[in-house]
């Protein structure tokens, strides 16, 4: 019982520290910082060095879904991390094993992988590059 009740109070502990926490993220251009709260809802977004004024709609757009998605990501991990020990079976009580816990149907299954993975940059450079090419073509036409 006893082990029981830490658990519960420790859990308590843990959602009481997380319903502070938040995640800021710049962006790689380095235009936009998001930050994302605990449920990952955004809670504040600005932008930087006044690089907004010279990029393309398309191009602010990608800067501000990439910095907010990231942040998404990292905060998801933290939350993660944070009940990642509820997770592992008791070692004094067998009895208590564990909450079993499905992170893919919670946060969505890029949660799961390695930070920007090989593929994911090839896909994200190549639509960097699509963004770029349009900016420039709308350069051209106006």
């Amino acid at each position: 019982m006893a082990e029981l009740e830490a658990v519960q109070t420790a859990v308590a502990r843990a959602e009481s520290e997380l319903r502070r926490a938040s995640v800021t993220v710049r962006s790689k251009d380095r235009a936009v910082e998001a930050t994302v709260g605990h449920q990952g809802e955004l809670t504040a977004l600005r932008f930087l060095d006044g690089k907004y004024r010279t990029m393309a709609a398309g191009e602010l757009a990608a800067s501000v879904l990439e910095a907010t998605e990231r942040a998404r990501t990292q905060m998801s991990r933290q939350v993660m991390e944070t009940f990642r020990p509820f997770t592992q079976p008791s070692s004094s009580v067998p009895e208590l094993t564990g909450v079993d816990v499905d992170w893919a149907e919670i946060f969505g299954s890029d949660v799961l992988e390695e930070p920007y993975p090989a593929q994911a940059r090839r896909t994200r450079d190549r639509l960097h590059d699509e963004i770029n090419d349009d900016a420039e073509d709308e350069d051209r036409h106006v």
